[in-house]
């Protein structure tokens, strides 16, 4: 994980194949997640150490422009992140998937539990309301 012009990323230990980078929060409390590289079993705790530390964040967008895959496990883990921001009172959106990523989402069903936004850019730019419903860009 990395912290804007911070520390080298956090990579996986088993493998160098995907990244979380984190933007510090803007002044409404908004922490952006981009994602790079192949989200699967072997990758996913950088994911997970992300949400924890930001979870008391307001709203957390997940920038997956940069991911290039997901398995059910990376699915799985931003179900969890979702929920887990739910508790705290916060809400987890996705921006920017690219296909095969979002064919995936979509397949699943996923895709509909999610607030999903063409790029981060208009996610940033939605309030986005503390209903905690889905919705679409």
């Amino acid at each position: 994980m990395d912290v804007d012009g911070g520390a080298e990323a956090r990579r996986s230990p088993r493998r160098a194949r995907f990244d979380v980078r984190v933007r510090p929060a803007t002044a409404d409390g908004v922490v952006v997640l981009e994602l790079g590289g192949e989200l699967d079993h072997d990758t996913v705790a950088p994911l997970r150490e992300a949400v924890e530390e930001h979870v008391r964040a307001r709203r957390i967008v997940v920038d997956c422009s940069g991911l290039g895959f997901c398995d059910s496990t990376g699915l799985n883990a931003l179900l969890k992140a979702r929920l887990r921001m739910r508790k705290t009172g916060g809400r987890l959106d996705l921006a920017g998937l690219r296909p095969p990523v979002d064919r995936m989402f979509d397949i699943t069903g996923v895709r509909a539990v999610f607030r999903v936004y063409e790029d981060t850019t208009r996610a940033l730019a939605d309030p986005a309301p503390r209903d905690g419903g889905a919705g679409h860009d």
